[in-house]
């Protein structure tokens, strides 16, 4: 019997796209989740899309080459981690698998990842080992799966598909960091991407669907509100490369401070040790223009911290939201919950993050220990809970990472949906995934 090739791994974020083959330690391409098509029907109007099929089919871009494409219009079909535009989608995961992967679809088995759930309970690990390993967001409905499938199964001709849940690859690929002692799949997931971020508590490899919390604070908003900032203080910035200019200084210069008025207080007091210089070229002169990174530094991830900054309807901070998360689940849950707070997502890379995260976190935490404390009288000495955010080297990838991990196992291939599952049954198969054991 030939060996059998390796399962392709695909995680389709908001704003970026990672893919690769099982068994790698990260994705071989990233690309941005976009696509250039020839705009011959009305923004969103599928239905005449259809009609045109052709030669417009065809003369499509995905990615890097798809941004500012002239006489292109550039598509998202992803946003907030939900798929919205379903013929695009399938345009896209075809120049993926085709292009990028340079992949015959009907030699491997794919895991794809898929946001989280409505439904209760769902097992991540079903989620994570079709044979197309793919990953899923947490509010994805099940209708989203099924479409997926039927994509997957009948455009693409897979012998098998995963549908996994973001959060359960988190916990697996958290298992790489020294901080962890035993490798468990209990655990609460700060996954925080460009477009969105979300809080999933995981009890033994099943998401708790109900107590799941969006934040509507992610990379994206980051980089508006450092947008911002640079706007009213720096005159110098082409318009045209505002938004480009305060990317490259969040990716490059941005961290979370333990103090604010302190960071301020070191900025007012010697400017020179931390305000740096950003340098840039004006894409219409070709000129090099400068710019000082002084607040923007420290303000922008501040918004985690402090929402209102940056969305007035907002005003929790993440640390309280984890903490309510973690309160909404089952009481015997919840010390292993605030005991393995794993971060997941390109947004929780800024330096500090996961200390000062932990820190907020164990603050609220013991605050309410003393306030039962108070109110009983003395009578009651509640247990100190222990908190712990995990930090690791394969964060700003977990995702992709763990299912890649997962994926190159042997229960992998017993735990996908095959071609033939689907035929016999329909695309409603991929509602559920079947549960493997946990992995040592």
């Amino acid at each position: 019997m030939a060996a059998r090739l390796p399962a392709c791994v695909v995680d389709c974020g908001t704003g970026y796209t990672k893919l690769g083959y099982a068994g790698n330690t990260e994705p071989q391409f990233i690309v941005p989740s976009c696509i250039a098509i020839k705009e011959s029907a009305k923004v969103g109007d599928q239905a005449q899309r259809r009609m045109m099929k052709g030669v417009d089919d065809l003369d499509f871009f995905i990615g890097d080459e798809a941004i500012d494409k002239p006489n292109y219009a550039t598509k998202w079909p992803i946003r907030h981690g939900i798929v919205e535009d379903w013929d695009l989608m399938e345009r896209f995961m075809e120049q993926v698998i085709f292009k990028y992967l340079r992949a015959e679809p009907e030699d491997h088995y794919f895991l794809l990842v898929r946001k989280h759930s409505h439904k209760r309970l769902l097992s991540c690990h079903s989620l994570i080992f079709n044979i197309c390993p793919s990953t899923e967001p947490p509010l994805n409905t099940p209708e989203n799966r099924e479409y997926t499938a039927e994509i997957m199964f009948e455009s693409f001709n897979v012998p098998g598909l995963y549908i996994a849940v973001q959060a359960v690859l988190a916990l697996a690929a958290s298992w790489t960091s020294r901080q962890v002692g035993e490798r468990t799949l209990t655990g609460t997931v700060i996954d925080s991407g460009d477009g969105v971020t979300h809080v999933i508590p995981v009890a033994e490899g099943y998401v708790i669907g109900s107590c799941i919390k969006h934040i509507p604070i992610a990379g994206r908003d980051i980089t508006y509100f450092t947008q911002q900032l640079l706007r009213e203080r720096e005159v110098g910035i082409p318009p045209e490369q505002s938004l480009e200019t305060a990317k490259a200084v969040k990716e490059r210069f941005s961290y979370v401070c333990p103090d604010l008025v302190k960071e301020f207080s070191k900025y007012d007091t010697d400017g020179s040790k931390w305000i740096k210089q950003y340098t840039g070229i004006n894409a219409i002169s070709k000129k090099e223009f400068t710019i000082d990174v002084g607040y923007e530094r420290f303000l922008g991830p501040e918004i985690f911290f402090h929402p209102e900054f940056a969305n007035p309807d907002f005003t929790q901070p993440l640390s309280e939201v984890v903490d309510e998360v973690i309160q909404n689940c089952p009481i015997d849950v919840r010390r292993p919950l605030y005991k393995n707070v794993v971060l997941s997502g390109g947004s929780t890379m800024f330096r500090d993050f996961g200390r000062r995260l932990q820190r907020d976190l164990k603050r609220t935490v013991d605050a309410r220990l003393k306030l039962s404390e108070e109110l009983s009288g003395g009578k009651l000495k509640p247990k100190p809970i222990d908190v712990q955010v995990i930090t690791h080297h394969m964060q700003r990838y977990a995702v992709w990472f763990g299912g890649s991990m997962l994926a190159s196992t042997p229960e992998f291939y017993q735990v996908c949906h095959t071609k033939k599952d689907y035929e016999e049954i329909g695309p409603s198969i991929c509602r559920h995934n079947p549960v493997f054991g946990v992995m040592s």
